[in-house]
């Protein structure tokens, strides 16, 4: 009996260590997936196509907006992010348990679709740590830090409606408590209805 896959949905604000926990927590679950999302901006030197993102146009962004292919989309820094609903929805009834990395406009519109879903909010220790990060990035101005900052403070705003709340001060911890979540979250009767509908008819064709 193969039940429903389950959705870990992740936001953070920028400099709080989210890519980090993401490939952290996929090398230790191989079971679970990383939903890809479709974006309008140019791939940096170090992506991938199909991997980090699957690259399209703003015109063919617009195109799959107008046709309703999107369960979610964000305009973000000027450039256009989502995700496609039928790729993640063939996924889900695979059985396939996905991983997705979604800013919390994104998130929260999903949230009202999306049954399967379980939202995590990466925080960071506090906001002077936060800032610290953004500034050893070192490859964006003094004005783009302090814009992403911004953000992050708006973004904080969000955190009362998310399932779980994680906060990364220790990558090796926020990695653990991530897994646990997810390993709970498998185990809820919910999700389990098929599997223990399908024992229960077993045992009563041997009675």
């Amino acid at each position: 009996m193969t039940e429903k896959g389950l959705c870990i949905v992740l936001s953070a604000p920028s400099g709080s260590g989210k890519s980090s926990i993401c490939r952290r927590l996929l090398a230790a679950c191989p079971d679970m997936e990383f939903s890809v999302s479709f974006t309008s901006r140019a791939p940096r030197p170090n992506e991938i196509d199909g991997k980090d993102y699957r690259f399209i146009t703003r015109e063919e962004f617009q195109r799959r907006i107008d046709q309703g292919e999107f369960v979610e989309w964000v305009e973000n820094y000027g450039e256009l992010y989502g995700t496609s609903g039928g790729t993640l929805e063939d996924a889900l009834i695979r059985g396939k348990d996905l991983l997705l990395d979604i800013e919390p406009r994104g998130a929260k519109e999903m949230k009202k679709k999306l049954r399967e879903g379980v939202f995590v909010f990466v925080l960071p220790p506090s906001l002077d740590e936060l800032l610290k990060r953004l500034q050893k990035r070192g490859h964006e101005t003094p004005e783009a830090i302090q814009k992403r900052f911004a953000q992050a403070a708006s973004e904080l705003e969000e955190v009362l409606w998310y399932d779980y709340v994680v906060i990364n001060e220790d990558l090796d911890t926020a990695v653990g408590q991530l897994i646990a979540i997810y390993q709970a979250e498998k185990c809820k009767t919910s999700r389990l209805r098929g599997t223990m509908r399908h024992l229960y008819l077993s045992i009563k064709k041997e009675v």
